[in-house]
């Protein structure tokens, strides 16, 4: 396949997944697009039951689309599973394996069913688990095993990598460990799309994320561009003697709103910049000094919270349907994807 480095190497069009039957469907991805280019990171974002681990299977090829389209290295990854499975690595939620066997033991079974595979030693090494190869699985820790599971998804050497909540259960350096690889995989052009809890790893790693909820893209975008949506904040302690009255006219400011706790207030702000040096040039001439002065942009945090409030405010008494408690996809193994 002829492709340069900008082409869209995932592509997910209007994408929709329903389970159930018998009048009781449960639609879990409702018309989901976005695409992700050759060589970058994309997060999928949302809380629990936003559709995420479903619409990251139908791109996985693991079961067929109820509506919509999807292509991954220009193939249909569920009917051309042939020619995508070789290309690609996947990293799921728990592995589930054999609890008996070592780790390097693992790896080599694991080998055997991968095309063009690593080495087991050199996968292992690269995640940081090659001193515990002789180590049976079942006393692993959990983030161990999650390193585990990385290294079998890096065997093939894939182009395009799925991580699924890949540092859950890491500890600190573990996570920041994970983090460093991801980066190098990109740098060295693999597409990675990733499925997190934490929005601070979104943050740190992602080229671009899509925020879904119930189903549907919530926003889509750079971390700096969904950020950019939201409010900035300033904040500072009122100095003795003054009221919020005082202040210069907050609309004037580019101030959406403001509240006030005690002797603090706290603007938010569209025009950061603007607020932010209006009110030291105020400062300056009145002779007094904020105290406790705070300025900063919006997180991705407070960007997702207020973003899923507002998409569940529009969403208004459309009928909610819980997932059956069956649902296989909470149970995913390692085997499903091979």
């Amino acid at each position: 396949m002829n492709t340069n480095e900008h082409d869209d190497v995932i592509e997910v069009t209007g994408l929709r997944r329903v389970y159930g039957g018998d009048g009781k469907d449960f639609e879990a991805v409702r018309g989901v697009t976005f695409s992700v280019g050759r060589g970058e990171v994309f997060a999928l974002l949302g809380t629990n039951g936003a559709g995420k681990t479903s619409t990251v299977e139908l791109i996985e090829g693991l079961a067929p689309p109820s509506g919509g389209r999807v292509r991954v290295l220009g193939h249909d990854p569920y009917t051309d599973r042939a020619a995508v499975r070789p290309r690609i690595g996947v990293m799921l939620q728990e592995g589930g394996f054999p609890s008996e066997l070592t780790v390097a033991e693992t790896a080599r079974m694991w080998a055997g069913c991968t095309s063009g595979a690593r080495t087991a030693g050199q996968v292992l090494d690269r995640v940081g688990l090659a001193h515990r190869s002789d180590v049976r699985v079942k006393q692993l820790s959990g983030g161990e095993k999650r390193r585990l599971d990385l290294a079998l998804a890096l065997l093939g050497d894939p182009e395009v990598l799925f991580l699924d909540e890949p540092t859950t259960g890491l500890d600190v350096e573990g996570r920041r460990g994970t983090w460093e690889l991801v980066r190098e995989l990109r740098d060295g052009g693999t597409t990675v799309l990733l499925t997190t809890h934490y929005l601070e790893e979104a943050e740190a790693l992602a080229d671009r994320l899509a925020i879904l909820h119930e189903g549907r893209v919530a926003a889509v975008g750079t971390p700096a561009e969904v950020t950019a949506s939201q409010p900035s904040h300033v904040s500072f302690e009122l100095p003795d003697g003054y009221l919020p009255g005082d202040l210069p006219p907050l609309p004037g400011l580019g101030v959406s709103g403001h509240e006030t706790t005690g002797r603090t207030i706290r603007l938010r702000t569209g025009e950061l910049q603007r607020t932010a040096t209006a009110l030291l040039v105020w400062a300056e001439r009145a002779r007094v000094e904020l105290r406790g002065l705070d300025v900063r942009s919006a997180s991705l945090e407070e960007a997702f919270l207020r973003i899923s409030r507002e998409a569940a405010a529009h969403d208004g008494d459309r009928t909610r349907t819980t997932e059956p408690a069956a649902d296989p996809r909470k149970a995913r193994k390692r085997g499903a994807a091979a």
